[in-house]
């Protein structure tokens, strides 16, 4: 069924197109891009994210498989690393040609019985060691393990080895980051010499990419919010191109009188007469209650216009007392990086929260110049 929202999510190719060749312009040509997709691409769109991509990069990146089969089933052929298979999922993660991240022996041991006992051949995998994120991981003490584990599965090969940096945005963290890389280097070396091939290695994703490259390039590199428009710093952000804007319109106007309420819990009172515009979206479609009562505003002809009351689950209301507009005119709720970036931080939260909160209900709409 077609979707009919009047609220849209327009995605600009061209800004996509511009920031995937501002990051590659920062590495060597030889340097593998791999480009994650996970979380619907950030709240876009990833099955069209991927199609448009899949050209210009040499990975993609999910977070489970239920993300990588959805973008096997309209085609993708591109690699597809899967970051946190379940045991559960093995069998399709290979039915469908996906390649999962092993963080542990007991994931390990599991595709090993599978392989096994369905003596399938050339399973790729990938290996994710714990530098100090304390999140998924093999620590270095597992190495024996795994060789052990894998050196007499002739089915079984290793594609890559990869560790994840917890602050490559901050650099007052700098020594500790530098420490992971290093770390990461120890493990590859006791590791790598031990295999049957030679596994490619990555490390960065997009803050690493801007401030560590030259320590840890490696062969390959993982670009993830920084597609969109988004360097985790306000001056490599400026230098990117913003591809996400969210649009609605303004479905009716009311004239609110002095003393007059409007909302759930009459949450807002008029303290002078106050005109308001309701708009067809709200928390059910990503805009989090914590916008209401000014904290959140959205543009419209140009012009701020603050959320009043409370969020409701279909429409926000704001106010336009002093905003020439009619019933029918276009609104931008998320404007660019700036809009998302300050509404992010009047809430206490980051772009990455607003982004991916966005429902699917929303329709997507790609533009291309």
């Amino acid at each position: 069924m077609e979707n009919s929202h009047v609220t849209t999510l327009e995605i600009d190719l061209n800004a996509i197109d511009h920031n995937l060749n501002y990051f590659k312009s920062k590495l060597k040509e030889t340097t593998k891009v791999l480009v994650v997709v996970k979380a619907f691409s950030y709240g876009s769109d990833p099955q069209k994210i991927a199609h448009y991509l899949e050209p210009k990069v040499d990975y993609f990146a999910v977070a489970y498989a239920d993300e990588g089969i959805a973008l096997r089933e309209v085609g993708i052929k591109t690699p597809i690393l899967v970051l946190h298979p379940q045991k559960s999922n093995l069998k399709k993660i290979i039915e469908y040609n996906l390649e999962p991240t092993m963080y542990s022996l007991g994931i390990l041991q599991s595709l090993v019985k599978i392989v096994q006992s369905e003596k399938l051949k050339n399973i790729p995998i990938h290996l994710k060691f714990n530098t100090g994120l304390n999140r998924l991981g093999f620590n270095k003490k597992d190495i024996s393990e795994i060789v052990s584990l894998i050196k007499n599965q002739e089915n079984i090969y290793i594609k890559s080895i990869f560790s994840h940096i917890a602050a490559s945005e901050d650099l007052n963290e700098r020594a500790f980051t530098i420490q992971q890389i290093n770390d990461f280097k120890a493990i590859a070396d006791e590791l790598i010499p031990q295999l049957k091939n030679v596994p490619f290695k990555h490390m960065l994703n997009t803050s690493g990419i801007i401030n560590y490259a030259e320590e840890a390039q490696f062969e390959m590199v993982r670009l993830g919010i920084g597609l969109y428009g988004f360097g985790n710093d306000k001056n490599e952000t400026e230098k990117l191109k913003n591809v996400l804007t969210l649009k609605s319109v303004i479905s009716q106007i009311h004239t609110i009188e002095k003393g007059e309420s409007l909302g759930y819990n009459r949450s807002f009172i008029a303290t002078s007469t106050t005109k308001t515009a309701t708009i067809p979206i709200g928390h059910a479609d990503g805009i989090s209650r914590q916008f209401g009562k000014g904290i959140g505003y959205v543009y419209i002809n140009n012009q701020k216009a603050p959320i009043v009351g409370n969020v409701c689950m279909d429409v926000i209301m704001v106010n336009i007392t002093d905003i020439d507009c009619n019933e029918g005119d276009e609104v931008i709720v998320y404007k660019n990086q700036q809009h998302i970036g300050e509404l992010a931080k009047n809430t206490n939260t980051i772009p990455y929260e607003l982004l991916t909160a966005i429902s699917q209900r929303v329709k997507r709409v790609l533009k291309k110049c």
